[in-house]
């Protein structure tokens, strides 16, 4: 499938996107260079939504399932101090093409345009249903938050994620929530602190006897981790004030099953329970709430709860996509991410058959001196070709 010509197709066009930066919220640039190459290679529809994502669509000429490969094209900012490649050059070395997103993740972004044309072109089209590939902005900010609106649109039976898997199938994730836990007190001069109620003490309070709570566990997704990331209390910087305010962040590992109000239900108690033997005790718990300004000028905002999700390993659609790998070769063992992913919507709120299939290595996404190995680059490709056509073919 891959010939000499096609390979150099994919290292210029991952090339092409690595040197576009394209930093959450920046993402124009690339989602144009996308709309514009996506036309040149046949795709029939590309469309751009108001968050900025693109959406490249090519319709089979029989009636038929709707696949969508989704792959996010924002970054994380880059130290380049800190860097010995140049980060937005696209270098190849050794086989391996460095630059920030080479592996989260413009190289899955490549791959998954041009398997998608490449497949249209040898089948002349002759397939039942319609492939998409979307390149989603701020992903990196919210997990499933632009999902959403290519989920409106497309309304997919099918989702492949291409992120970070090393070319294995990922069939599952642990969620992400970001819980806001506040305590309010009252201020007085730090000469006479009886006079106040310091927010900090009663946040320490409550901070021990969350530590206590029992972490809810799931066979294959594992610990429903609930840790601290940050504190915060005002006024700041005190100047001789006792603070009345004070704010902790935890990150929550969410695990399948879990809602919002289930995650919230065990702070919530202990809040009311001190509350009850304290009346100087205020505190409130809840979500935190996010809001970035996209490319296209609109805002994204959500809160900051992406759910977990899995499927069962011999779901027809889970063994089809190993079938089709194991035929080209690969030999994908079957797992889940260890991180959040767009699968937070796809499976998680929308319940659609979804599949993680990426190149790569997970621990290289972020790095200093991020690369993708071109084999990697290549094999994925011959990859997603393979899954798109069982999908799509009889």
């Amino acid at each position: 499938m891959l010939t000499k010509e096609r390979k150099e197709t994919l290292v210029n066009v991952l090339q092409n996107l690595i040197q576009r930066q394209s930093y959450s919220g920046e993402e124009k640039e690339v989602a144009e260079y996308i709309k514009d190459l996506a036309l040149e290679l046949g795709y029939d529809t590309v469309h751009i939504d108001k968050y900025g994502s693109v959406i490249c669509s090519i319709k089979g000429k029989y009636e038929g399932p709707k696949v969508l490969m989704d792959g996010h094209i924002d970054t994380v900012p880059v130290d380049e101090e800190k860097w010995t490649k140049k980060p937005f050059a696209g270098e190849v070395i050794d086989g391996k093409l460095y630059g920030r997103g080479s592996s989260d993740m413009k190289g899955a972004d490549c791959g998954m345009l041009l398997a998608g044309a490449f497949l249209a072109h040898d089948l002349n089209k002759e397939f039942a249903g319609e492939l998409f590939f979307s390149g989603v902005v701020h992903e990196e900010c919210f997990e499933g938050v632009a999902a959403r609106e290519i989920s409106n649109y497309v309304k997919p039976d099918y989702v492949i994620i291409g992120e970070a898997s090393q070319l294995n199938l990922k069939i599952g994730q642990r969620g992400r929530g970001e819980i806001v836990i506040e305590t309010f007190g009252k201020p007085a001069h730090s000469a006479n602190p009886e006079k106040g109620i310091n927010a900090v003490y009663k946040m320490m309070e409550i901070i021990k006897k969350i530590k206590e709570l029992p972490m809810t566990h799931h066979e294959t997704l594992g610990y429903g981790i609930l840790e601290l990331t940050d504190i915060k209390s005002s006024p700041y910087p005190g100047a001789s004030v006792v603070p009345d305010y004070c704010r902790a962040t935890y990150d929550r590992r969410l695990l399948v099953g879990e809602t919002q109000e289930s995650v919230l239900a065990p702070i919530q108690k202990l809040i009311d329970e001190m509350s009850a033997k304290d009346e100087t005790f205020k505190a409130k718990v809840s979500y935190a709430i996010g809001k970035e300004k996209c490319w296209t000028g609109n805002d994204i905002t959500g809160e900051r709860f992406f759910p977990g999700w899995i499927y069962n390993e011999n779901d027809e659609y889970v063994q089809k996509a190993v079938k089709a790998l194991k035929e080209i070769g690969q030999n994908p063992e079957i797992t889940h991410y260890n991180f959040c992913t767009n699968g937070s919507h796809y499976a998680g709120e929308s319940n659609v058959k979804t599949i993680g299939y990426g190149p790569s290595k997970e621990n290289l996404a972020h790095t200093i001196d991020e690369y993708i190995e071109l084999e990697q680059l290549y094999k994925v490709t011959e990859g997603y070709y393979a899954i798109l056509k069982t999908y799509l073919t009889k």
